[in-house]
């Protein structure tokens, strides 16, 4: 299952099982739900109600349709996904008001809304599959089909143009992508994707109230703090003084050890943590959270400086991409059937149990790297 990077403390987050290549891409540009349940937006653009729509169709992106067995594929399979790692006791999940269902039935809907107008985009770029493309379509459309049984085709609505038409819009999103990008390979240095572990011992400069609001000390009880701050670092500095120790018995930040790289903490914290050699410990260090003693663990991680030059590029390549995906989709006019998106739920039946479509398009068009 992919990881996401998360730039709180360097930890990861999970995310949905799409092959990485989309899942990382639907982060970072703008998502196709967003102007597809709005009325309006500051650029005039409209979104139009049913209007125009026919039964089956569930929106409308430019000349681009959605048709009820398409939506279908997609968040039946999601679904599916979703019970094989979680059990389908997962869909009785919600989080202040908002049902697992509902946050799922939004995400397919940006993730097919986005591919959809990706597609556009590789028509009005001239983008186009060639012949061994094609053929990978079919086949790839051929093998998913014949997974499923007559239960999930009919409750699906699918027939076999219809699987072969959602594959060919997602090679083609996928290849527009690619062409656009394909000239974006910056030099990235050892510096730049450096990542550093370190420990650190924090005393807060705040505290939060009963109602969630920030309340800053005041100047004598942060001179106070800043005294204690300084006593601890010198205590850390001694030689038969274990940091940890301090830390567990200071700190007001559960942890202690971590690694970050460049850009992913307070711009103070981090100048002082990257100015350290291993082993060295910071003068006491003030940043947004209060503060801070930091000691540097290790400098410098050439297996995951490495990793770190791979995602940089690829954020480059994805805000290069985000940029004329952006102005692209502001120039589409774009319709929700509402009426049908509303009626649309997961499909709770044991003899509906496919979720391979994700799997056999990346066998067919492995990601390349």
């Amino acid at each position: 299952m992919l990881k996401l990077l998360n730039k709180n403390n360097g930890k990861r987050k999970g995310a949905e099982r799409y092959p990485r290549r989309w899942a990382a891409l639907f982060s970072c540009v703008f998502l196709a739900f967003a102007w597809l349940t709005a009325c309006g937006d500051e650029n005039g653009a409209k979104v139009i109600f049913t209007t125009g729509l026919d039964k089956d169709e569930v929106f409308r992106i430019g000349d681009a349709v959605c048709t009820l067995p398409e939506m279908m594929v997609y968040l039946v399979n999601t679904q599916n996904q979703y019970e094989n790692v979680y059990s389908p006791e997962v869909w009785n999940i919600s989080v202040e008001g908002v049902t697992l269902e509902e946050n799922v039935k939004e995400t397919v809907l940006a993730k097919i809304a986005q591919i959809k107008a990706m597609y556009l985009l590789a028509r009005e770029r001239d983008v186009t599959l060639d012949d061994a493309e094609k053929e990978k379509v079919r086949q790839a459309a051929a093998e998913y089909y014949d997974s499923l049984s007559e239960t999930e085709c009919a409750l699906m609505g699918v027939e076999e143009k219809t699987i072969e038409r959602l594959y060919e819009e997602y090679a083609m999103a996928d290849k527009v992508y690619r062409y656009i990008i394909q000239d974006v390979n910056p030099e990235i240095s050892d510096d730049e994707a450096r990542t550093i572990t370190v420990q650190h011992i924090l005393l807060r400069t705040s505290t939060v109230d009963g109602t969630g609001n920030t309340v800053v000390y005041s100047d004598e009880r942060k001179r106070e703090t800043y005294r204690n701050a300084s006593e601890i670092r010198r205590q850390a500095l001694e030689d038969d003084q274990d940091f940890v120790d301090l830390a567990t018995r200071y700190s007001e930040d559960a942890t202690i050890s971590f690694s970050f790289g460049k850009g992913e903490m307070d711009a103070a914290f981090e100048e002082a943590a990257f100015a350290l050699e291993t082993g060295e410990v910071s003068q006491v260090v003030e940043t947004e959270s209060g503060y801070e003693i930091i000691k540097c663990l290790s400098t410098f991680d050439r297996e995951q400086t490495d990793l770190n030059k791979l995602q940089i590029v690829e954020e480059r390549r994805r805000e290069v991409f985000g940029q004329e995906y952006d102005a692209f989709v502001e120039t589409l006019a774009r319709q929700l059937n509402e009426k049908v998106w509303e009626e649309i739920t997961l499909l709770r039946d044991e003899a509906v149990e496919t979720k391979s479509f994700f799997d056999v398009y990346a066998k067919y068009f492995p990601e390349e790297r």
